[in-house]
């Protein structure tokens, strides 16, 4: 099982404090990658401060004061960006990062965090997310010297000479949902991996079958993705642990442990393999609480390699 940190910078976290987490799960050495959030307005309870950070600045910002872990978004909002300069975006922060960049690109779903900087909220949404997921990789895959042209029903692009390309010969994008028709469907014609957000292992197997079988579809194989899932992460060398990070965060033990991976290292070792029996092969580990970095160091000790 491949281990990621996924973080929520929305909730409050400065740059320095991504900095330090992304730093800290790069030198323990387990986890693959450091990934992000893309919002701009906190949820529930959370002040937010100091204030949102901007996906891209800040794995840019990562891409140079990291070596080895990957670097990626979990989801890129498509209201928020034109997918030309979302190619270009991304395609820079792969050359600054020495290709290690992967693009997570959903249809934006936070209509107040849109209202509050002045964002348009697009009724057509999953339509504006098909053109982006066509325009993004058709614009990357374009052989150089060659231009590239796409006359959709939201975006028009005309002789665009398609650069700067990536670093990496195909950045690896994610698409996620539970969708039952038209998510698996974006997933097999332009996905390199499925992510499933918050979801049991049961409904993971469902939606994996499903996907699965939308790649076969397309005539691909199914084995060509990477089929995943983002888990809230609360893990304690003990109950007590357990409890006090629950607290930390806001949240119950018991709803923690029936939605998420929470428990002593043992229980979280057996929760991870209802996972990998029902298809998982990566996890997302969502990591509320920024300034516990022990909690990573548990992780990695306790955890990992029980699962490697």
């Amino acid at each position: 099982m491949d281990l990621r940190v996924f973080t929520e910078p929305q909730q409050g976290a400065s740059y320095d404090t991504l900095l330090r987490v992304a730093r800290t799960a790069e030198q323990l050495g387990v986890f693959s990658a450091f990934f992000r959030s893309d919002h701009y307005l906190s949820m529930g309870d959370a002040d937010g401060l100091p204030g949102p950070t901007d996906a891209w600045i800040t794995l840019a910002g990562l891409a140079r004061e990291t070596d080895t872990i990957r670097l990626g978004t979990l989801m890129t909002a498509a209201s928020f960006r034109l997918p030309g300069v979302l190619a270009i975006q991304v395609a820079q922060v792969d050359a600054m990062s020495g290709g290690r960049v992967e693009l997570g690109l959903g249809a934006g779903w936070y209509a107040q965090e849109h209202a509050a900087y002045g964002i348009p909220f697009p009724k057509e949404r999953f339509g504006r997310l098909e053109e982006q997921l066509a325009v993004i990789t058709g614009l990357w895959q374009t052989k150089l010297g060659d231009t590239f042209d796409f006359q959709g029903t939201y975006y028009q692009l005309s002789d665009s000479p398609a650069l700067p390309k990536p670093v990496q010969q195909r950045i690896p994008v994610l698409v996620g949902g539970t969708g039952p028709r038209r998510t698996p469907e974006l997933a097999a014609r332009y996905a390199d991996e499925f992510n499933l957000p918050f979801v049991s292992a049961g409904e993971s197997r469902a939606h994996f079958d499903r996907v699965r079988a939308a790649v076969e579809q397309a005539g691909r194989r199914a084995e060509d993705l990477v089929y995943s899932n983002a888990l809230v992460a609360c893990v304690g060398r003990d109950d007590a642990e357990v409890a006090r990070r629950a607290a930390a965060i806001g949240r119950e033990v018991a709803e923690l442990k029936a939605n998420g991976l929470a428990g002593t290292p043992d229980e979280v070792v057996e929760s991870i393999g209802r996972y990998a029996r029902a298809g998982t092969e990566r996890i997302y580990l969502q990591i509320l609480d920024l300034d516990d970095l022990d909690h990573l160091e548990l992780i990695a000790d306790r955890i990992a390699p029980q699962i490697a």
